[in-house]
């Protein structure tokens, strides 16, 4: 008896898992659209590369020492052994439910000294983090105090002891890369 109670159950299972696809399939149709487009996983953002802003590239000038050009745009993404007169940076931003940003930022040098800049149209450095913000925040924020009558039931904090600091620390000794000359 007990057996056919269990059998039942299974087949009466099974059902409800068959009417329940069914079910997201005549679902797709009626929307016109399938249930997993509407219902999709978390996928977190994918910044590479080197962030390049309108501003920056406004600097870069001929004549211009390749040092210069680093301390204004970084480290170039690519630097290639057969392309040793050119520096690319390229950025890329994916985002979900939004397109995918891709910018390219060429600088040409000839004898180390920038001879001419090439670039994607490039955001300014305000329209770029205005493109990193998921949703602007409509409500107020609560302030964060506490009313004098709950500030009375706890008494002010008794100051720390000053921590004593040495004066002088000893010198830092570091063993010799190589070994002595003989």
């Amino acid at each position: 008896m007990a057996a056919t109670t269990h059998s039942r159950l299974l087949l009466v299972g099974a059902s409800l898992a068959m009417v329940a696809l069914y079910g997201c399939s005549s679902l797709n149709d009626a929307m016109g659209r399938k249930v997993t487009t509407v219902i999709s996983p978390y996928r977190m953002d994918i910044l590479q590369g080197n962030v390049v802003t309108r501003e920056q590239v406004a600097y870069i000038k001929p004549g211009m020492q390749r040092t210069m050009v680093r301390n204004i745009l970084g480290s170039s993404l690519l630097v290639s052994v057969f392309h040793a007169q050119r520096w690319d940076y390229v950025f890329t931003l994916e985002r979900q439910g939004a397109e995918p940003q891709t910018r390219r930022v060429t600088i040409f040098f000839k004898d180390d000294v920038v001879e001419r800049v090439q670039s994607d149209e490039l955001p300014s450095e305000a329209d770029f983090v205005a493109t990193l913000k998921s949703k602007p925040i409509t409500e107020p924020l609560p302030l964060l105090e506490a009313p004098p009558e709950k500030l009375q039931q706890h008494p002010p904090a008794k100051p720390a002891a000053p921590i004593a600091l040495p004066t002088a620390l000893p010198p830092i000794v570091y063993p010799p890369l190589e070994p002595a000359a003989r």
